[in-house]
C-alpha cells in the first residue's frame, strides 16, 4: 500500500501521510476578508466534520483576515496563494498553518526562495499543487496535450524547485476535471514521489455530477491505496463537500463510525414521502456518534424484512409508520411521530 510509505507531514495538531488517518479538507467560498462570514461557515465545516479548511488569500487584508479567523476555529488553516509570493509570506505571518503554492505561478527562483525560507523558518508545510488547466506549454509539446505524464513531470519539477532550496516539508496535488486522466496520474505520481498527497478531482461540476466525477475518480485512487487527503469538489454549499467525503471514505472502508443510511427506491406501493424522510433522517443523524446502520424504507410489505441487515429502521404507512430492530418489528407510530422516535431510539442506543 501506497499509502504505507510516504512520509509524514504534521499540519497544527493533524498528521497527512504515513499510513494515518485519510483527512478530509475542503476550501471556504466566502471572501476571507470577511471575517464574520468566513467563521461561521469554517464552523459549520467542523460541525460536519471537516479536519483541514483552506482559504483563499487574493489580497493583504485577507492575509491578516487569517489571524483573526485562526482564533475562532479548531482546525488547521490552510492559505491558497496564486501569483502573488508576497501574499504567501503575509498568509505564514499571519499564523496560517500551511500553504498551498504552484512554484511555477510564484514567479523568479528569488521570489519562491524567499517563501520556502519563512516556511522554513516556521515549520510550516508547503502543498505543491498542479493543475492540468495550467500545464506548461513546453510540456504540452513534449506530450503532444495535456496528458498524466505531463501532469506528473510538472509536479515532479515544482517539487524538485523546493527541494534544491533545502526543504522537504511538502504535500504533493495533481488535479484535473478529467477523471480517467486524474487517476492515471496519481497512479504514476504514487511510484515516484513518497511524499504525502492530496487527492481531488478538479472543477468537478454540481452537486449531481461534482459527486459521481468525485466518487468514481477517488474510488479508483484510493482502493489502491494512494492519497493522503481529499478533497470533494463541488459548485455549492461546501457542507456537502464533506458529506459526499465522509461517505465516500466509508463505502471504501477507509473510515468508520458515523450512522449509515439506507433507503428503499420507493415504488408504487409507498404511503409516505419517502424521499424526503430519508433526507431529513440522513440530516438528523449527522451529529450522533454512532457507527451503525439506518434503515428507511417505503411500506410495510418488503420494509422489515429488506430491513433486517439495518440495526434499526422505519417503515412508513398510511397515517403510520413501523418502528423496525434487526428485521423485527418493535411497535407502531403515528407518521407525525416516526422521525422524533428514530431520534429518541438513537440517542439512547446501547443504554437499554
Amino acid at each position: 500500500m501506497h499509502r504505507e510509505r510516504t512520509k509524514t507531514v504534521r499540519i497544527k495538531d493533524k498528521v497527512i501521510g504515513g499510513g494515518n488517518p485519510i483527512l478530509i479538507q475542503s476550501m471556504t467560498n466566502t471572501r476571507t476578508e470577511d471575517v464574520k462570514a468566513t467563521v461561521e461557515q469554517i464552523l459549520r465545516l467542523e460541525r460536519a466534520g471537516c479536519e483541514i479548511i483552506r482559504c483563499t488569500v487574493p489580497t493583504i487584508e485577507a492575509a491578516q483576515a487569517i489571524a483573526r479567523i485562526k482564533e475562532q476555529i479548531h482546525i488547521p488553516l490552510v492559505a491558497d496563494i496564486h501569483f502573488d509570493y508576497k501574499m504567501a509570506i503575509a498568509a505564514m505571518e499571519n499564523g496560517a498553518d500551511k500553504i498551498r503554492i504552484n512554484p511555477g505561478n510564484i514567479g523568479s527562483k528569488d521570489k519562491v526562495a524567499a517563501v520556502v525560507s519563512v516556511a522554513k523558518e516556521r515549520s510550516i508545510p508547503i502543498r505543491v499543487g498542479v493543475n492540468s488547466g495550467s500545464l506548461e506549454k513546453e510540456l504540452v509539446e513534449k506530450y503532444h496535450g495535456v496528458t498524466a505524464e505531463g501532469i506528473v513531470e510538472s509536479a515532479l519539477d515544482k517539487a524538485g524547485m523546493i527541494e534544491d532550496l533545502g526543504y522537504d516539508n511538502m504535500v504533493i496535488s495533481i488535479k484535473s476535471s478529467d477523471v480517467m486522466m486524474c487517476v492515471r496520474a496519481h497512479e504514476l505520481l504514487a511510484q515516484r514521489t513518497d511524499y504525502p498527497l492530496h487527492v481531488g478531482i478538479t472543477e468537478s461540476g454540481t452537486v449531481t455530477s461534482g459527486n459521481i466525477k468525485s466518487a468514481i475518480g477517488l474510488g479508483l485512487i484510493l482502493n489502491q491505496g494512494i492519497g493522503d487527503t481529499i478533497r470533494v469538489s463541488l459548485t455549492g454549499d461546501p457542507v456537502e463537500e464533506i458529506k459526499s467525503a465522509k461517505l465516500i471514505l466509508r463505502t471504501l472502508g477507509l473510515r468508520k463510525g458515523g450512522i449509515e443510511v439506507v433507503s428503499c427506491p420507493t415504488c408504487g406501493r409507498t404511503r409516505i414521502d419517502l424521499i424526503g424522510l430519508a433526507n431529513q433522517v440522513e440530516t438528523m443523524v449527522a451529529d450522533i456518534p454512532l457507527d451503525i446502520k439506518v434503515a428507511v424504507m417505503g411500506c410495510a410489505v418488503n420494509g422489515p424484512g429488506e430491513a433486517k441487515e439495518a440495526d434499526i429502521g422505519i417503515a412508513g404507512g398510511i397515517g403510520e409508520g413501523l418502528l423496525i430492530k434487526k428485521g423485527e418489528i418493535v411497535r407502531k407510530v403515528p407518521e407525525d411521530r416516526l422521525l422524533d422516535t428514530l431520534r429518541e431510539e438513537l440517542l439512547n442506543w446501547g443504554k437499554e
